[in-house]
């Protein structure tokens, strides 16, 4: 699909970026038969293809209006669009150009100016984010159900093995992951612990950037991208294997850290270190010998996997934790259409509520067809969203591998 760029971009490397994805697409139309939101709403600017049409006429200086940023706004980025995509066109990218252009030449409400300037100014911020909770819970009996129901549930702190080894990895601490669930990590450590890694954290890491990036805050997202590399390393300088990702949104951010800091005299030869040495802990346990690990006796077998779309088809690691779940001994349910995306996606769930209701109705319908005792996850968002409605508990995969969980 050829583009012929307006001149407010066309001299610019974000114009010549996208013009270049724009390129690959053919128009082919595959797209459509994996996208969550055609499937609901069954327009094709709400595909896509009809999304890219769209980027395509704002790049070119034609007239746009708030109907364009809603058909934007609704996309959720799962990215199942990619895995279909015989031409590999990289929509993800070309969304994120797409929507910070459209943002600063179509004006939003008051209201929705206010609640996304909130979501930048408490989600990255994992105190702030735990105070606003812990009010959250204190005031939820007086909340309708829907609303409780919409309220996590926070864990309380287990302690990390004491041991020393001289192999070590770095662990993304993040900010709702860190506020919600940090024993998501601690069983990390726990489970590495068996293999003969120490975890660490680095103190001054934190919010991967994703939460400001996809609400079209590029500037915002850079200034917790260069935080994290700051906070890693020294620690990379010093011999660290890995930095691991237990939030597969996380992993997909931080591994694009070398695309976003490329043309950055400063950070863009650490940032290309960071993202390289990056790894969902799916792909740090896949290359150990789980034979090593002990799984409490108290953990169900019969198991849902639901693959977070960050997952499957943003780090292109589908059936990677199947496999090893398998081969430790858990039975895995059948799931429908397991590539659709469960209306998590970040902010998605707040901001756009309805479409994400749907989503998350139909996910679970498919998960828990075949009576699983467990919901088995590889996001945050996906957990606290399916968490919110389903009838089973639901975990990280990661703490079912944990020899001190008892779940």
């Amino acid at each position: 699909m050829q583009t012929k760029l307006a001149d407010f971009i066309k001299d610019t490397e974000q114009g010549k970026e996208a013009q270049k994805i724009i390129a690959t697409c053919v128009h082919c139309g595959f797209c459509t038969a994996t996208c969550p939101t055609y499937q609901l709403i069954g327009d094709e600017l709400d595909s896509p293809r009809g999304r890219i049409y769209l980027i395509k006429n704002v790049l070119e200086g034609k007239k746009i209006s708030y109907k364009t940023q809603q058909h934007l706004d609704r996309c959720l980025t799962c990215r199942a669009c990619e895995t279909t995509c015989p031409s590999g066109v990289n929509y993800g990218r070309l969304l994120d150009i797409g929507r910070e252009v459209v943002e600063g030449r179509v004006s939003r409400s008051f209201l929705d100016r206010i609640l996304r300037k909130g979501l930048c100014f408490i989600l990255p911020y994992s105190q702030r984010f735990k105070i606003m909770l812990k009010i959250s819970q204190i005031f939820s009996p007086l909340l309708p159900k829907i609303l409780k129901e919409q309220i996590p549930i926070q864990e309380k702190d287990k302690s990390w093995p004491k041991t020393n080894y001289s192999r070590k990895m770095l662990i993304l601490d993040g900010c709702v992951q860190s506020a919600l669930a940090p024993n998501i990590n601690t069983s990390t450590a726990w489970v590495l612990d068996q293999l003969g890694v120490s975890l660490v954290s680095a103190p001054n890491s934190g919010c991967c950037g994703a939460i400001n990036q996809h609400l079209s805050d590029p500037h915002g997202a850079l200034h917790f991208i260069k935080k994290n590399i700051d906070a890693w390393w020294p620690y990379i300088e010093r011999g660290a294997e890995a930095i691991v990702i237990t939030a597969s949104g996380c992993g997909v951010m931080v591994k694009e850290y070398g695309i976003l800091l490329k043309s950055d005299p400063i950070y863009a030869d650490k940032a290309a270190k960071v993202a390289k040495m990056t790894k969902d802990i799916s792909e740090i346990i896949a290359q150990e010998d789980i034979t090593k690990l002990t799984i409490s006796s108290h953990i169900p077998r019969d198991i849902a996997f639901q693959s977070p779309c960050t997952l499957q088809h943003g780090q292109k690691l589908a059936g990677v934790v199947e496999r090893i779940l398998k081969k430790i001994g858990f039975n895995l349910t059948k799931v429908t259409d397991p590539h659709l995306c469960c209306g998590s996606a970040g902010t998605y769930s707040i901001l756009q509520k309805e479409l994400s209701q749907k989503l998350l109705k139909n996910k679970l319908h498919a998960l828990e067809k075949e009576h699983p005792k467990l919901i088995a996850t590889a996001n945050i968002g996906c957990l606290t969203h399916l968490q919110s409605r389903a009838s089973v508990p639901v975990r990280h995969w990661i703490s079912l591998l944990d020899p001190t969980n008892n779940v």
